[in-house]
């Protein structure tokens, strides 16, 4: 099953990129074909296997999609989760969710990284010295592209 092509791969990363230019705060996307278990505490599991809580200042955002099962949940390391707004993962979900209703998954997906991209500007500027501390490329946790 493919979800991506390696044009909307590229895209995506491409898209992560741009968000992460003007941070020092990093954006993953990970990707399964399912999710047996509550989406969050899924999410969750894959942000620490993918070392995402590893950051210097801990300002790693995790987008997480589960294919089959129509699930996808956003979370952010304690550094930023401690100055975002209550309501803004729900907020960036709602943006992606008209995309994905439509049946624009990528689009949807990049209202999301874009969404915490410019949230993480305002609270994590770039440095001088800053460095992509993580890939820009999706993770597909089943092996599924």
């Amino acid at each position: 099953m493919n979800i991506f092509n390696s044009e909307e791969q590229e895209h995506i990363a491409h898209a992560i990129g741009l968000a992460e230019a003007h941070t020092s705060g990093e954006i993953r996307i990970c990707v399964e074909k399912r999710c047996d278990q509550e989406v969050l505490a899924r999410a969750a599991e894959c942000f620490d296997k993918l070392g995402m809580h590893k950051t210097n200042l801990r300002n790693g955002v995790l987008i997480y999609l589960s294919i089959d099962d129509h699930k996808f949940a956003i979370i952010g390391d304690a550094g930023i989760n401690n100055k975002v707004e209550s309501d803004f993962w729900d907020t960036t979900k709602d943006k992606m969710l008209t995309h994905f209703r439509e049946g624009n998954l990528m689009e949807g997906i990049i209202a999301g990284i874009e969404s915490a991209g410019r949230k993480l500007k305002v609270l994590f500027p770039s440095e001088q010295d800053d460095v992509n501390e993580l890939p820009n490329d999706i993770v597909f946790m089943n092996r599924q592209k």
